[in-house]
């Protein structure tokens, strides 16, 4: 058995284990709702200490002191992420943040790019072998114990046991402090539920039952988790777990048995929620928290097979790029590590990622879709990364699309009110055609009710939609997959060329009330192809025509048959 120091010869109050710092100290601090807080509040308040920098990724204490100009003159504050409570701070320049990814930190500690002198924690009380754990606050914090010249730990016994990478034995401590006190709780912002529902409607047709999710920091990603109750066996592989898993673990929507990797286990690096959470990962074999560096690394996300990242974004440009961390110049959250799970959904075999955010913000005056985004604004995804861009409007699939595609499909998702002055302003910045037609200025929510699924006979699977503007391209190759005769029979006349003239008005005659086409798409070697089409157009009060032409390899499964009950809906 190991020996080690008994944890009397350790122990002692906040007040003696804080007058350890010197002056000119290089602190971390435990992050999120890991947060010791007797132990911050004791060094806040001993005035000997001086000229302080102090390091932290997720900050919630310290905000009680920016009103403080003692404080300022004291401590150096560096934030490697802006939460709710120190945006104030950050936009009144009262706190230095640094942006990077979250999985390159401990790598900054190692490799003393960033030195600490001293840093302060909080961890479960020890075993009998003399084994405590980091609980809550894995993430980051491993890398800093290990590297600091001063530990000081406060010992909580609400802090929960944790299964994974945060074990920590008291030898590698210096200073022991108990202290009970209540975790930081940390509640969700209210958002709309109407958009959330909507936004979750959107999200849940990419995501097949049997997916491991990754949830993105973020009041709407979480809020959809709500929503996913009629999906099955689903993983986790995430930065935070927060109360929102909770309820779907516990009734059997995530299980994490199908996961390909690290099954049956749900892995994070810290959690942030309330005692809700705190009560159910305690010592629950279930959740494995390990180091961003790990969690968060491309390669290890890669390695889940149909691994979905799921987050969210302030504004998105026409372009496709991201800003997720600050509006213009002024600092609301932080880089975080969307970029890496974005980009290890790509190496995930069956995976894809997923931007959802409200199309609109301050109560609708303001699109989140921009033509440009905000001076200063900074890109935490490259337009190269996206992949889809959801809001309450729809689904945006930008991967693989051309600039002038992506302004299409991004305006169709856009809020009604703003889809024509920003195709305007595409057209300014020379992104489209001069004579591209804006999407249709309302909420087309009602022609989600034409949305079928057709098991064909081939074994494929075809989805049944409503024509938009964003399928003109495909639309244009299913023109010209069509031989001769099949043409002929659905146009009456002999057509060689399908124009942009031709698509331009198409677009101009639907009105999805009175004129309406549906396509039918499937799957070919990971594109969508359209495989057939069919349209009503009312001709009177009376009348109506409907046409349908399905490609030559489709034929004869039924396809037209179902389409036509679909568009007597009209």
């Amino acid at each position: 058995m190991m020996k080690y120091a008994p944890i009397e010869n350790k122990i002692v109050s906040a007040k003696l284990a804080i007058a350890t710092i010197k002056n000119g100290s290089r602190i971390f601090i435990g992050s999120g709702c890991g947060e010791p807080q007797h132990l911050i509040h004791t060094m806040v308040g001993d005035e000997n200490i001086n000229d302080i920098m102090v390091f932290q990724m997720l900050a919630f204490t310290l905000s009680d002191y920016f009103t403080d100009a003692s404080f300022l003159q004291r401590f150096s504050v560096k934030l490697f992420f802006v939460t709710r409570e120190m945006q104030q701070a950050a936009f009144e320049g009262k706190v230095d943040y640094i942006p990077t990814y979250l999985a390159q930190l401990p790598y900054f500690f190692k490799s003393r790019q960033i030195v600490i002198d001293t840093v302060l924690i909080q961890i479960s009380p020890p075993d009998a072998f003399g084994i405590a754990s980091l609980g809550v606050s894995v993430d980051v914090t491993l890398e800093a114990v290990k590297n600091a010249k001063t530990v000081i730990a406060q010992i909580n016994p609400k802090m929960p046991r944790t299964h994974g990478d945060g074990f920590l034995h008291i030898n590698d401590i210096d200073y022991l402090v108990p202290y009970e006190e209540e975790l930081l709780f940390i509640s969700q912002e209210a958002v709309d539920e109407n958009i959330a529902e909507r936004v979750a409607g959107y999200v849940k047709e990419l995501i097949d039952d049997g997916s491991t999710l990754q949830v993105g920091y973020g009041h709407m990603p979480y809020t959809l988790l709500k929503y996913f109750y009629d999906k099955n066996d689903l993983g986790i592989h995430t930065l935070m777990i927060s109360d929102s898993f909770i309820p779907l673990i516990k009734d059997g929507i995530i299980t994490n048995k199908n996961k390909n990797f690290m099954t049956d286990r749900a892995v994070a690096t810290f959690c942030m929620g309330s005692r809700t959470a705190y009560d159910y990962i305690d010592n629950n074999i279930q959740f494995f928290f390990g180091t961003a560096d790990w969690v968060n690394n491309t390669a290890t996300i890669g390695r889940n097979d149909n691994f979905i990242s799921i987050t969210s974004a302030l504004e998105v440009d026409l372009t496709g790029q991201v800003c997720s961390d600050s509006v213009g110049r002024l600092f609301f959250s932080g880089t975080g590590d969307q970029t890496n799970f974005i980009r290890g959904a790509t190496l995930s075999k069956g995976g894809l990622s997923i931007i959802a955010l409200p199309s609109t913000a301050k109560n609708g005056t303001v699109s989140r879709i921009v033509a440009n985004l905000s001076p200063g604004a900074g890109v935490a995804t490259l337009r190269a990364d996206v992949n889809f861009v959801v809001t309450e409007y729809g689904i945006a699939q930008l991967k693989g699309k051309s600039i002038q595609q992506r302004v299409i499909e991004l305006c169709q998702i856009a809020h009604p009110d703003f889809r024509e002055e920003l195709i305007e302003a595409a057209k300014e910045n020379h992104y489209i055609f001069s004579d591209q037609l804006p999407p249709l200025a309302e909420d087309l929510i009602f022609i989600e009710e034409y949305k079928t699924r057709l098991q064909l006979k081939n074994g494929k699977t075809m989805s049944i939609r409503p024509l938009l503007p964003s399928d003109e391209i495909a639309y244009r190759n299913f023109f010209y997959s069509l031989n001769e005769n099949t043409v002929f029979l659905r146009f009456f006349h002999s057509i060689t060329i399908f124009s942009r003239k031709m698509a331009q008005d198409h677009w101009a005659n639907i009105d999805y009330r009175k004129i309406i086409s549906l396509i039918g798409v499937v799957q070919n070697r990971g594109n969508k192809e359209i495989a057939t089409i069919g349209t009503y157009a009312e001709l009177d009060e009376k009348w109506a025509e409907v046409a349908f032409v399905v490609r030559e390899d489709f034929q004869r499964m039924g396809i037209a048959k179902h389409i036509f009950k679909a568009l007597e809906k009209m």
